[in-house]
């Protein structure tokens, strides 16, 4: 399939896979609302040896600064870019780093750290390899399918 993931699928999940990893992914799932013009939602990571979710990420409605505006201007660089770029939730509970390598290839690596929680005291994180171009917007459509659906 030449998309991220698998798209927005029919129970409202995000799934990115990593080209180069077997068995690293990220997944966007249990989407709630909107309220206020947020949705909340629970982002998964997974690796060998590593199952780590955070719940009550939020994403706001169309907006123009979330992470799927972030990856579409990803993809929009699809020649690359030199250095990190980086996007972080407001509540800075998820970031998201992105790096260009030859090749065309975007890694993104997707920082899980709750301070919510009164078990503050951990992180996780997985980096999963796209194409730079087709599989980023892909991603990036998915996303924001996932956060603006009524």
């Amino acid at each position: 399939m030449s998309r991220a993931g698998e798209g927005v699928d029919v129970q409202g999940v995000v799934a990115v896979r990593c080209a180069d990893a077997a068995g690293v992914g990220v997944r966007l799932v249990d989407r709630a609302g909107p309220e206020a013009g947020a949705v909340r939602f629970a982002v998964e990571l997974s690796a060998p040896g590593l199952a780590a979710r955070l719940d009550g990420v939020v994403g706001w409605v169309g907006a123009t600064d979330g992470l799927a505006a972030f990856l579409a201007g990803l993809a929009d660089d699809f020649r690359g870019w030199e250095g990190e770029r980086d996007w972080r939730t407001p509540d800075r509970d998820l970031t998201v780093r992105a790096v260009f390598r030859s090749g065309g290839h975007v890694g993104l690596t997707w920082v899980l750290r709750p301070w919510r929680t009164a078990q503050r005291g951990w992180e996780a994180s997985v980096t999963t390899w796209l194409e730079g171009g087709e599989q980023m917007a892909a991603l990036a459509a998915d996303v924001g399918e996932f956060v603006d659906r009524g």
